[in-house]
């Protein structure tokens, strides 16, 4: 980990040559390259047990597949200079991840995120090592890679210089609690659809009007949980 930049990931995994893949393209790899954050993957199975350097092991009481040992996480995990960062195990089981979560993470030092693989890990070092357990979603994956860098890309797009225009952060999905009015561009017509006169019109208030019922509309008709929460807060 360096002390170069204000945000650091480590991630704890089985395939660290799945790194940085995405998270080197675009946007994220051109913060990474000015060290805007840092991204360190290490290998799990380098505290394997033996010639084999085993991480795992069948289930206790019986079952299919096999379970992360505890001794060899907790190794894993207690190599790692923690330097304040969030300990984080990607888990179906978890806390949804939502855009608030992001953002708290952002402004953080960093994350250290697990991931799983097999059918999870041994439930005593999630309590004994206090992990916190984060979910992308109502699905399960092969491993938590995916689930870590989905997680990794939403912060480290909110940090100070990653991208040009920071008046996009403000208005995307979530960020008000609804979900992103739609976009239009060029051409003026598409397939016989015009663009709504309005956005034409160069009235910014009657635009912005436009832009928010538009938020409101496909919240409600698409995510009937949020508008609920929405209506809750509104004045």
């Amino acid at each position: 980990m360096s002390s170069d930049h204000s945000w650091d990931a480590t991630v704890l995994t089985l395939f660290p040559e799945m790194f940085p893949g995405p998270l080197g393209m675009s946007l994220p790899g051109k913060a990474l390259e000015k060290k805007l954050w840092s991204l360190e993957a290490r290998d799990i199975r380098d505290h394997g047990l033996g010639k084999h350097r085993t991480v795992d092991d069948t289930p206790a009481g019986g079952g299919p597949g096999m379970v992360m040992r505890a001794d060899v996480a907790a190794a894993a995990i207690d190599a790692v200079e923690r330097a304040g960062r969030p300990l984080i195990y990607l888990s179906p089981r978890g806390t949804p991840l939502n855009q608030a979560k992001v953002q708290e993470l952002a402004v953080g030092p960093g994350v250290i995120l697990l991931c799983g693989r097999f059918e999870g890990l041994d439930q005593r070092v999630i309590e004994v090592r206090a992990i916190e357990e984060i979910s992308i979603g109502d699905f399960v994956l092969a491993g938590g890679e995916i689930a870590a860098m989905a997680l990794i890309e939403a912060c480290v797009r909110l940090i100070p210089g990653v991208l040009g225009a920071q008046a996009s952060t403000a208005e995307e999905s979530f960020a008000a609690g609804l979900l992103e009015y739609p976009h239009y561009t060029r051409p003026y017509s598409f397939e016989g659809l015009p663009i709504p006169e309005v956005l034409m019109q160069g009235n910014h208030s009657e635009i912005a009007k436009f832009r928010q019922a538009q938020a409101e509309g496909m919240t409600r008709l698409r995510r009937p949980d949020l508008w609920t929460l929405y209506e809750k807060k509104k004045p």
